[in-house]
């Protein structure tokens, strides 16, 4: 067992100075940077993922594991604060994040980066939804199981709609809001953009009966952009937007509701991408259809 220790920290140490050695390296080769601060990620969220796993176990035994997730988050938070100097600012005047409860979070997807956001921004009592072949992640997935995940099988032919229905219920029951990102994977573009929007946020948030809550992240390929190998300290506004009531509306409502929304935030990314930038940015062009993905097939499991 000492031996193992023993190699463990060998291990950290040596990528810890390897880190430290791109960073001093950016002063000279910016490129080093890219790798100094994906490695410094990594390690952040192998970090943070272990203790996860450990606070989850604690919080299930002492009965309380519905802020497994949200516990998590805000070490990410930190950490990664520390080893990249990349935080979030949030605009949230009214304290929709913490005052909407339950509800269904839904934001723009961009990188891998997003988990940072989510670690700043991740209200109390709310979980993340997440492909099932995630569970398999070692620690990663680990932690998500024991916190509450809800995974979505999306090789599953099943309509959004039912697929949908055993997570609501679980919204309903413990009053546990969840967050999606309605894209359905990363765009990493340079623009602000938002690629078409799936519907099983907006089935779910109906199926619930609990409003959407939209938070809009600007574009932030200035600091992170892993097609040009730049990735760079900084500070990235996120904006929360006013809840939309569902309660008036039925599933004929669903393809209005998403389009609508997804206009909305749209808007919201250029503005705010402006602002961050101190400069006008290009305006994305208008999709040939409407924006709104039409057909759908996921299987929904929340784990308990």
């Amino acid at each position: 067992m000492l031996s193992i220790i023993y190699y463990l920290e060998i291990l950290l140490g040596s990528y810890a100075l390897l880190v430290v050695a791109l960073y001093i390296l950016s002063l000279k080769i910016p490129a080093a940077g890219f790798f100094a601060r994906l490695l410094a990620a990594y390690i952040s969220l192998l970090i943070c993922a272990t203790y996860g796993v450990l606070v989850s176990i604690f919080l299930r035994i002492v009965g309380n594991p519905r802020i497994s997730q949200w516990a998590t988050a805000r070490s990410f938070k930190y950490v990664m604060y520390a080893t990249t100097g990349i935080t979030f600012s949030i605009e949230d005047p009214n304290d929709y994040l913490n005052t909407t409860r339950p509800a269904v979070f839904i934001g723009n997807h961009q990188t891998e980066l997003d988990v940072l956001m989510l670690g700043c921004i991740f209200p109390k009592y709310c979980s993340v939804t997440a492909k099932s072949s995630l569970k398999r992640i070692p620690f990663l997935g680990w932690f998500m199981s024991l916190s509450g995940s809800v995974f979505i099988d999306r090789a599953n032919s099943t309509s959004a709609r039912n697929a949908m229905l055993g997570a609501s219920e679980e919204i309903r029951r413990e009053k546990q809001s969840v967050y999606m990102f309605p894209e359905g994977t990363r765009s990493y573009a340079k623009e602000p953009m938002l690629l078409p929007f799936k519907k099983g946020a907006f089935h779910l948030a109906l199926q619930a009966g609990v409003p959407i809550v939209p938070v809009v992240c600007a574009n932030y390929s200035d600091i992170l952009y892993v097609q040009g190998r730049t990735f760079r300290s900084g500070t990235i506004p996120v904006k929360v937007l006013k809840p939309i009531d569902t309660s008036k509306l039925t599933t004929a409502d669903v393809e209005d509701l998403t389009r609508d929304t997804r206009e909305l935030m749209l808007k919201e990314i250029v503005s705010l991408t402006e602002k961050m930038r101190k400069r006008t940015v290009p305006v994305p062009a208008q999709n040939s259809g409407d924006g709104v993905v039409k057909a759908s097939g996921a299987k929904v499991t929340v784990t308990k």
